[in-house]
């Protein structure tokens, strides 16, 4: 098979596509036939160094998948080898075929194609995981989202909005918060320009957000805490703002508010899947309903897999950028309904 390999620690350039021996399944796994992958910052951090890939995980970047079955390893039932189907992974999803734990593969949706439908694991499980299953947004709630106009943003948005939660988000441009306004988002906050704590609570007549979803770490820490509203949680899933800062427990507790943290790679598998089964009832439905959709900004070459790292890295995408396997590898189709 071919892969995207990591030749080194450094830029977009070291990612190469080489042939490399094939992924095998073992007890509990699936080997799926790779149609696409798509690009996380989490990939970046590993091509760079800064993220190595679980013990015993696939040593190529790439957190989710889309693909058809193509072998079942011992003890795995339920799949059959043809099946379309996403999965989320600890990593290898830059390949033609990779092993997967039964437990974190997924039916594509109804309606949706086979490369598409790449875009889709990661951020669903990350969204449904941290603000509905941790977080515990409800119906009439606040939730902000900061990088509004990411993958795991568009997919909040359109989650929350779903089922009936208040969005606010923040992104860096007008042409941005457009596109999250088109997804949901009724309370738009360009970060360059407007402090997101005073937008939000002017918004709720004082307020504050509910939950609040946060990629951003320390640099944003003590503004999130202020934002919320008594009872509040924040979630934080990223560190792009830095990993260390001053938290007051005093204005915490004053509002009786959570913080907690949260990544979905080096879970344990018993937690992913249970994720997953989740997604597959509370998100799968809204998607093949159409209220929820994989928000795609480009679809690149999987080995021209460079050039989605420097896309990523310029942020100037809106949603997912997908990397589909070569021409002569299965796509799938759009099944009948």
């Amino acid at each position: 098979m071919h892969a995207v390999v990591i030749t080194a620690p450094g830029g977009p350039e070291v990612l190469q596509w080489q042939q490399v021996p094939d992924a095998a399944p073992q007890p509990g796994e699936v080997l799926v036939r790779v149609a696409a992958s798509a690009v996380n910052r989490a990939d970046l951090l590993q091509r760079q160094g800064f993220y190595d890939p679980p013990p015993g995980s696939s040593p190529y970047p790439g957190l989710e998948c889309s693909g058809t079955v193509e072998a079942l390893g011992p003890g795995v039932s339920g799949w059959a080898v043809g099946d379309r189907c996403v999965a989320l992974l600890a990593g290898g999803g830059y390949a033609e075929l990779v092993a997967v734990p039964a437990g974190q593969l997924m039916p594509v949706p109804e309606g949706i194609d086979l490369v598409s439908a790449a875009a889709l694991p990661e951020v669903a499980c990350t969204v449904w995981s941290n603000v509905f299953m941790g977080a515990g947004l409800r119906s009439g709630e606040t939730l902000l989202v900061h990088g509004g106009a990411s993958g795991i943003g568009t997919m909040a948005i359109q989650l929350a909005h779903a089922r009936g939660a208040r969005v606010a988000v923040t992104a860096g441009s007008g042409a941005k918060l457009e596109r999250c306004r088109e997804l949901g988002a009724q309370i738009l906050v360009n970060y360059r320009e407007q402090d997101f704590v005073a937008e939000v609570r002017a918004a709720t007549d004082g307020t504050g957000a509910d939950v609040v979803l946060d990629n951003m770490g320390a640099k944003y820490l003590a503004r999130n805490v202020d934002v919320l509203a008594t009872g509040g949680r924040l979630v934080v899933i990223g560190m792009q703002g830095g990993r260390r800062a001053e938290l007051d427990l005093g204005v915490l507790l004053a509002k009786r508010a959570s913080v907690s943290a949260a990544s979905l790679r080096a879970r344990p598998l018993s937690e992913k899947a249970a994720i997953c089964t989740a997604v597959v009832t509370e998100v799968w439905p809204l998607v093949e309903a159409g209220a929820v959709r994989p928000v795609i900004d480009r679809t690149l070459p999987m080995p021209a897999a460079a050039d989605g790292h420097r896309a990523l890295e310029e942020s100037s995408h809106v949603g997912k950028i997908v990397l589909q396997v070569p021409s002569g590898q299965p796509t799938g189709a759009v099944p009948s309904s």
